[in-house]
């Protein structure tokens, strides 16, 4: 096969999806409890958004960064006003995107003095090169060192390890990237003394502080960004997955005086935003606030049945909303095809981790099934 093999693909030959179920070929369901791994918001072929993107699609699928789109101009607004803050938006066609224009936008404001970037362990914030740089996963850095210099790991959720280093190089910090919900680190949420501790530190240092909200945010957790459960404030945020509506998109939020992070010709892409994927935005942007009291209900029905099964197999079940992560005892190779057995497509991170992203609008006889399911996998 001419495929380059970088992934590891379910063995479904897929012929449609829709709502939280992948059909094959045969007609046999399978239930999708990631949803694209946090994409598909309204699960798949939402009749509504994909009305918008068609829509949108017979008018005109490509303009390039020449013409300027009404929904791009909707969207930046909407985005913005989630915040509570005034700011801008810069559209790219990923996450790893959205970290980079952050990244490149921290850059230029360094100096021989004040240059380094702080991430944490098990943070991930994409694979391209600089995003690589502050992706917290050392068997994903180490076959592409030396990367981007003054890049610092800390521990996660590790006031010591925060407190320690801040004394010895506070002044030097230009920038701290932090998921506060980790999402391929295995759904940990930051601990309130860890978050309460980067604040002060912030309002001391005065560095600039990035949210990465491609997995966690968009109503995933029961409010519009993680960072909103925690208590902090953000300089720049980072979105993707889920806000093209199945699309790729994604985009960086700056806020109040790095609002204007770039001047004209210094960053920019053919593709971004695409039209087709800005119409599915506007139809995530208008629609997710709607359904945030329900993903915060769901999510604690879930993970209350969960714990209360008491499964030996089962470490936690910990998580926010609709993203949980049900921690093994032990490491389980054979989850994911244990699953597949019962119809149930499984995201398990190192083997030891099963994450849950269902779309956000699951009803509650899919969570019945979804959980059946998981009972008879974890048994």
């Amino acid at each position: 096969m001419s495929l380059l093999k970088v992934y590891n693909p379910f063995p479904i030959k897929i012929d449609r999806a829709e709502g939280c179920y992948i059909y094959d070929k045969t007609g046999e369901a399978f239930l999708d409890t990631f949803a694209g791994i946090g994409v598909m918001s309204f699960g798949h072929s939402y009749p509504s958004l994909l009305q918008a993107l068609k829509e949108k699609m017979d008018r005109y699928m490509h303009t390039s960064n020449f013409f300027l789109d009404e929904d791009a101009i909707f969207v930046s607004e909407k985005l913005v006003n989630f915040t509570g803050k005034n700011g801008t938006v810069y559209f790219s066609n990923s996450g790893a995107e959205a970290t980079e224009a952050a990244l490149k936008a921290i850059k230029k404001r360094a100096t021989d003095r004040r240059n380094k970037i702080v991430f944490f362990e098990n943070g991930f914030h994409g694979r391209t090169l600089g995003a690589l740089s502050i992706n917290g996963f050392k068997d994903l850095r180490k076959p592409f060192e030396p990367l981007l210099p003054n890049t610092i790991e800390l521990k996660y959720n590790d006031v010591e390890d925060l407190s320690r280093y801040f004394d010895l190089f506070g002044e030097e910090t230009l920038a701290v990237f932090v998921e506060p919900i980790l999402g391929s680190g295995g759904i940990v949420s930051i601990k309130p003394e860890f978050a309460s501790l980067i604040e002060d530190l912030k309002r001391k240092y005065n560095f600039i502080l990035v949210c990465d909200e491609v997995q966690a945010g968009l109503g995933r957790t029961g409010k519009i960004f993680s960072y909103q459960h925690f208590g902090l404030s953000p300089n720049i945020i980072t979105i993707g997955k889920s806000i093209g509506g199945g699309l790729p998109l994604g985009g960086t939020i700056f806020l109040e005086n790095l609002s204007q992070a770039f001047e004209k010709g210094e960053h920019g892409s053919t593709f971004a935003p695409n039209p087709v994927a800005l119409a599915g935005a506007r139809f995530v942007v208008e629609n997710i606030p709607s359904l945030l009291k329900d993903v915060e209900e769901k999510g604690n029905y879930i993970m209350q049945y969960l714990k209360e099964k008491n499964f030996e197999k089962v470490k936690e079940v910990r998580g926010k909303g609709l993203m949980i992560g049900i921690e093994l005892k032990e490491e389980d190779p054979q989850m994911r095809e244990k699953g597949l057995q019962e119809g149930l497509l499984l995201n398990v991170l190192h083997n030891s981790v099963i994450r849950l992203l269902p779309p956000l609008n699951i009803e509650y006889n899919d969570i019945k099934k979804m959980l059946t399911k998981l009972e008879k996998v974890l048994k």
